[in-house]
């Protein structure tokens, strides 16, 4: 038989193998996590990395096109497979862009030549804004002719092998001349249209032009449908101001609304009405000293904005603001191109715009973002003009009779450190403001995915949670780790940790379709729990320590906190009793009203209350298991040591007990301000999830967890929203890991201060 030394012996080297094993595993498990937390970080940095990549401009290929007369306008279509040309003699032709072996088409290949407008009578062109591609030629004897490039698509047959259909993509273009191919009566006069501008709304039109370089004519054409036939006619309303002095540019709005003039460096505004009738709304005066001699004007998508060239090769932007005196158009930004402009090109739907100069540097630059995402000079530095594909994927050059198709690469312009984080003036709003709305039922929408909001009502939500949690979890951590009888504390502790398995659904279901009604109809009642509780409680211990001896000897120190449970239920219910009397003595029987009308304070039935309430409610359980452990766990010599001295029970809790356990007691508070952080159900359900920067109690918020709860379905994967999603994603990331970080080091400071005692 072994002796015992050897047995002894052989339970050591299990114990050996065993504490090492152990020590692998933890440390394995350990490494695993910091992994995991990196792989976390830099598959999040790879989805937000490309929304900060500059545009690029690469040429695919040239070709020359046959043409005896001046390009008027460019176009393509989305495919960027066929591009078309309007010509000054009045002809209009679709040509191949790439190779199509299936139609037989080569690159610069003629589709189709047609002859728009008869040769000679062509005074002036036009085209609305990008998206309806419709192009316009003034004539000499005050007539228009409207005409659209048309695509149809087909998808034809071409082999089946072994039952597999293969089809190809066949575009087939044509032009159609509006209005069943009869020209347009735009002066009455019959005077040549010098310069034009056209716009519509899809059914009326709207036209403005210029006759002896001072006269402006405004034509509005409304679309009447006679009910018997079905057809639809256009009935011309004529306008005529002479401004007596030359005007350099026009431009209408898709609204049929307006009406620009530029003379010099003044745009005159002309308020169209849906009659027809003109009156002038305003003046716009440009800073010739600052900008130059103004050029041109463009509009933007949706047409709120109006950007202005000048000699000096700024383009400034200007749009309407709601003011004192009503909406006025004002100066917001400015562009430089370097130089002087000799053409301007809009993106159909997003604030980008292209500017080249005489130079032959082509500008790309977003409205909304400030920035100026390309700079670079095109390989033909004599190029006169450019065209953008409707997708914005494909880029149209000319220069002589050589066209170039370049390939764009601009996915993200709308997105800059700036936009997201300092003030943005959008469109329409008074001011620059923070302001986070991703998306609208609109194609002319101006995306705004400022994160300042979002972060705010995030930092929002948990600091109104930790206000309720922090006193609560640590004042009962304290109590019942020190104070309480152990039998009690045996119920205490397991019964509030198991509130922390409660699912932060339920939580969330409960503050916005229970609670927040409640706080609503009975806020007074709420202040005054909220209020009296605390005073209740300090005044029976103040009452407690006068008590007999005897009595408190009886029912036990650690046992006296069992009173206070009636005597909290009996607060509560007094307040909500004396809610109705309060706020009819008080606030005329309506505080919500009182509120917002005497005090200018806004009240959201779902609001931070309710929020710091429930989040409060699901914070509480990790604070307090994880403070009550660290207090239970100081030494028990030191408070007896402490108690030796003659310290009161109270003086060694503050002087001993609460210090060396502070680093748990700030880990648990720590612990629960990242809890309340990465809350998303709570503060998803108990808010109105508006993204507004307000610290009123009784508004709402929302916070980054919510707003990728909320947005992450409906967004479209790639799109910018989507990796601006993944950025609040990286910006929540950043926050726990700061305040993890900053816990750790205050934790440790504290650890190695008080670890001597």
């Amino acid at each position: 038989m072994e002796s015992q030394t050897e047995q002894q012996l052989k339970a050591n080297q299990t114990r050996l193998i065993k504490d090492r094993l152990a020590r692998v595993g933890v440390t394995t498990g350990g490494v695993l996590v910091l992994v995991a937390l990196l792989l976390i970080f830099f598959y999040l940095l790879y989805v937000v990395q490309p929304i900060f990549e500059s545009a690029s401009v690469k040429p695919i290929h040239s070709f020359e096109i046959k043409a005896n007369d001046q390009t008027l306008a460019l176009g393509m279509e989305e495919q960027a497979e066929i591009g078309y040309r309007f010509g000054a003699s009045g002809q209009g032709e679709f040509f191949a862009l790439q190779d199509n072996k299936f139609a037989d088409r080569n690159t610069g290949d003629i589709i189709e030549q047609r002859m728009l407008v008869p040769e000679g009578q062509i005074t002036s062109f036009a085209r609305s804004l990008p998206v309806n591609q419709q192009f316009v030629y003034g004539l000499d004897n005050g007539e228009a002719i409207i005409v659209q490039p048309k695509f149809t698509v087909t998808f034809p047959e071409t082999a089946r092998t072994q039952g597999t259909r293969q089809v190809e993509r066949l575009i087939v273009p044509r032009f159609e001349t509006l209005n069943d191919e009869r020209p347009l009566q735009v002066d009455q006069q019959g005077r040549a249209l010098e310069q034009l501008a056209y716009a519509t709304d899809g059914e009326g039109m709207l036209m403005a032009a210029v006759t002896g370089a001072d006269t402006l004519l405004i034509t509005k054409f409304a679309a009447e449908q006679n009910f018997l036939t079905g057809e639809t006619s256009l009935t011309p309303k004529y306008e005529q101001r002479t401004l007596n002095a030359a005007i350099r540019d026009i431009a209408v709005t898709p609204d049929l609304n307006k009406v620009f003039a530029l003379i010099n460096n003044r745009i005159v505004v002309y308020a169209v009405s849906m009659s027809g009738t003109v009156s002038e709304s305003q003046v716009i005066t440009l800073n010739g000293r600052q900008f130059g001699q103004a050029q041109s004007l463009h509009l933007m998508p949706g047409a709120a904005t109006v950007l202005v060239t000048h000699e000096s090769g700024i383009i400034s932007q200007w749009f309407e603001v709601p003011t004192d005196e009503g909406r006025t158009f004002k100066y917001i930004r400015q562009f430089d191109a370097g130089g002087p402009i000799i053409d301007l090109e809009v993106e159909d739907y997003r604030r980008t715009f292209y500017a080249v100069t005489n130079d032959g540097k082509l500008n790309v630059f977003h409205t909304t973002s400030e920035a100026d995402l390309y700079h670079e000079a095109l390989p033909n530095l004599d190029t006169q003009m450019i065209t953008i594909d409707p997708r914005a994927n494909h880029l149209l050059a000319e220069a002589g009779n050589e066209l170039t198709l370049f390939k764009l690469n601009n996915e993200h312009p709308e997105v800059t450190w700036s936009g997201l984080w300092q003030q943005v003036w959008y469109e329409g709003y008074p001011e620059p403001s923070y302001t986070w709305q991703s998306t609208s039922g609109s194609d002319d929408f101006e995306p705004k995915f400022s994160l300042v909001p979002i972060s705010f009502g995030t930092i929002k939500a948990a600091l109104y949670a930790m206000l309720f949690a922090v006193p609560i979890g640590l004042a009962a951590a304290v109590y019942t780790a020190y104070f309480m009888s152990p039998s009690v504390r045996k119920v205490v502790k397991p019964t509030v940790e198991i509130m922390e398995a409660l699912p932060t659904v339920i939580l969330g279901f409960l503050a916005g379709l229970w609670l927040a009604p409640i706080i609503e109809a009975y806020l007074p009642g709420v202040l005054a729990v909220i209020i009296l509780t605390p005073l209740s409680i300090i005044g029976f211990a103040a009452l407690w320590q006068i008590l007999p001896s005897h009595i408190r000897t009886t029912l036990g120190e650690g046992r006296a906190s069992l009173i206070l449970v009636p005597l909290v239920l009996f607060v509560g219910w007094l307040s909500f009793s004396m809610s109705p009397w309060v706020e009819a003595l008080l606030f005329d029987g309506n505080v919500r009203g009182y509120l917002t009308n005497e005090l200018g304070v806004t009240f959201d039935q779902r609001n931070s209350l309710v929020v710091g309430i429930a989040m409060g409610f699901a914070v509480i359980p990790t604070i307090f298991s994880i403070a009550e452990d660290a207090v239970f766990s100081v030494p028990k010599h030191l408070s007896n040591g402490s108690l030796a001295l003659g310290a009161t029970p109270w003086q060694t809790l503050t002087k001993v007990v609460l210090l060396t356990a502070s680093p748990g007691i700030f880990s648990a508070v720590m612990m629960g301000l990242g809890r309340a952080v990465g809350e998303t159900m709570i503060v998803l359900m108990a808010t109105g999830n508006t993204p507004i920067m307000d610290w009123n109690i009784f508004e709402g918020m929302r916070t980054l967890s919510a707003n990728i709860a909320v947005e992450m379905p409906e967004s479209e994967v790639g799109s910018s929203h989507y990796r601006i999603l993944f950025l609040a994603a990286f910006v929540l990331f950043i926050f726990t890991f700061f305040f993890n970080t900053i816990a750790e080091f205050v934790r440790q400071r504290l650890r190695d201060k008080y670890s001597s005692m």
